[in-house]
């Protein structure tokens, strides 16, 4: 039962990414939560035949804390409806968290991981050049993933840029290899196509550390990639429409005088909601009911989604998440810390401008930090070999030989 647990749980990171391109529709939806469901059916018993679970980290009670507090919210919530609407999807949501610390036993289970999310990273990515490629497409600024809104896209797609890189630092295998040298340019040509001006400067930044990961301790590497920096420029220029790259050039100009795409009317009706019922909120899944907005509309900022429907107990509970996270990484070392703290960076940019806590993407990217940060302490020599650069694996095997 245990196996067949571990193939659906590197099935179901294969398939976040992606899982709102492909939906059946009710009452199965999407195939992220087929995975999930079929993750958990085989999850229970393989605990149960085990006779025991993995110690909780501090990060598996935090969001056991959060998920019980969000149930709490149901008894003065300003919508009912809308309250055990959020818990229904809420369970489905953060169960990775769990599910990964369970699962993950070894160094080499963390990558095999790392590489599902990046080969769904690269469905996405695909699926987003198909839309740019199709006819119907020809007079967009913004393409996307059928099913998927571009924003979503750009930060899914960022996230792996540095995971990619830190694959591509410490693969043996030539296809995982390939696989991540793919992944590097194709995802941040499918960021650029989204439009999405957040996507842009978080890849930005996811771009900046996944240099750290590749040339920190390998500067011989930097030459190579120089040489590759103008193709991959006339690249984007020959591909990328010049109305997107317009809309992407208008990133100074929102932040000068602008209104941030209507972000700000949004923020200011949502901080309104929040001074009304600031300690406990106004319900889990309100934060439209609570600031009198149309039903299309999201909060466009986690931290004041939570503070709204969650109130400062809320915000307290995910700050403390977001510390684990940070503890998680400080335990690392080496190229993985580079490669998880970048990516840890990407996700707190993102959710800046963007409502983040109900993505599956989110709860994935904790529970791999976490796990990473318990291989760190609990087997340092293997994690440090497994994601290490070949080089430096067998410089440090010479180390140890015998004069």
């Amino acid at each position: 039962m245990r196996r067949a647990a571990w193939a659906l749980m590197v099935i179901f990171t294969f398939a976040v990414p992606w899982e709102y391109s492909l939906d059946l529709g009710e009452p199965i939806g999407n195939v992220a939560r087929v995975a999930g469901v079929l993750l958990l059916f085989f999850m229970i018993p393989a605990a149960m035949q085990a006779g025991r679970i993995r110690t909780p980290g501090a990060l598996q009670w935090l969001v056991m804390a959060l998920f019980l507090w969000w149930s709490c919210s149901s008894m003065w919530s300003i919508d009912v409806d809308a309250t055990l609407d959020r818990l229904r999807g809420a369970f489905q949501v953060v169960m990775p968290v769990w599910l990964l610390w369970e699962l993950v036993e070894n160094p080499e289970d963390l990558r095999v991981l790392m590489r599902a999310y990046i080969a769904g990273a690269c469905v996405l990515a695909a699926l987003t050049l198909a839309n740019f490629a199709s006819p119907d497409a020809a007079d967009q600024a913004r393409f996307v993933a059928d099913g998927q809104d571009p924003n979503d896209v750009a930060r899914f797609l960022d996230l792996g840029l540095p995971i990619a890189a830190l694959l591509l630092n410490s693969e043996r295998r030539r296809w995982a290899r390939l696989l991540a040298l793919s992944y590097l340019p194709l995802g941040f040509l499918s960021v650029l196509l989204t439009g999405s001006r957040e996507g842009l400067l978080a890849g930005l930044l996811a771009l900046a550390g996944s240099a750290v990961v590749l040339f920190r301790r390998r500067p011989e590497r930097l030459m190579p990639a120089l040489f590759g920096v103008p193709l991959l420029i006339a690249l984007i220029w020959a591909v990328v429409p010049a109305a997107t790259f317009d809309r992407l050039a208008t990133i100074p100009e929102q932040f000068q005088g602008g209104d941030l795409n209507q972000r700000l009317n949004i923020w200011t009706a949502g901080w309104q909601a929040f001074v009304r019922r600031p300690l406990f909120g106004s319900g889990a899944g309100t934060f439209v009911a609570a600031s009198g907005l149309a039903p299309i509309d999201t909060a466009h900022n986690t931290l004041l989604s939570l503070v709204v429907e969650g109130g400062i107990v809320e915000l307290t509970i995910c700050a403390a998440i977001v510390v684990a996270c940070a503890w998680s990484v400080r335990r690392m070392a080496g190229a993985l810390k580079s490669g998880m703290g970048t990516a840890l960076a990407v996700w707190c940019l993102t959710l800046l401008a963007a409502t983040v806590e109900q993505n599956r993407t989110t709860w994935i990217l904790l529970g791999l930090i976490a796990c990473a940060g318990r291989l760190a302490v609990e087997a340092p020599d293997e994690t440090a070999r497994c994601f290490s650069a070949e080089t430096e694996v067998h410089s440090a095997h010479v180390l140890v030989e015998p004069a």
